[in-house]
């Protein structure tokens, strides 16, 4: 996770453009949950690495756990009501930028271990985001804005991805959060 500085300058550089078209955008575009090796795929790594005393069964399936929620500040127990929540989400990228990808990058994407696109979350809050940007839905832990803004604005610059100029702002005013 780069630091707010950081996250300023990406933000600074990302381009402004208005909301790309939805046509031709399906979920399935984006391949996600790839497999990670030894029979884990994406969802079940970030399980692990975003739990605590994570137990899996011989499928590599999330059996037991503790989850925190960064959004709301939840912790869970049922691996079933974690969800893996895409800080951008898929839509979003496709609407920013990544319909003109080809399916290699979208997997990427979609499955991006190495940069802050992936967390494990209260079922219940990414839900209620769905494939919001942030000028339209923002974490209701206020004290999680840093880290999500900084996540945001690390990911869209990675990808090239554009932004509107209500989710800059949006993205200016949480990383202003940041100590």
């Amino acid at each position: 996770m780069v630091d707010a500085a950081t996250a300023r300058a990406q933000l600074a550089s990302l381009t402004v453009a208005p909301p790309g078209t939805m046509a031709g955008y399906s979920r399935s575009r984006f391949t996600h949950w790839a497999e990670q090796g030894d029979r884990c795929d994406t969802r079940e790594t970030v399980l692990r690495r975003d739990g605590q005393d994570v137990v899996r069964d011989a499928e590599c399936r999330a059996v037991t756990g503790t989850w925190r929620s960064l959004y709301d500040g939840a912790v869970v127990t049922e691996a079933a009501e974690v969800d893996i929540d895409h800080i951008v989400p898929l839509a979003e990228g496709w609407r920013s930028g990544a319909s003109a990808w080809d399916a290699a990058r979208r997997k990427e994407f979609a499955n991006d271990l190495r940069r802050p696109q992936l967390l494990a979350v209260s079922a219940a809050s990414n839900r209620s985001k769905g494939d919001q940007a942030p000028d339209r839905w923002q974490p209701p832990d206020r004290s999680s804005w840093c880290q999500y803004g900084r996540a945001w604005t690390t990911v869209k610059a990675a990808y090239g991805l554009t932004a509107t100029e209500d989710e800059k702002r949006m993205l200016g005013t949480m990383l202003d959060t940041c100590s």
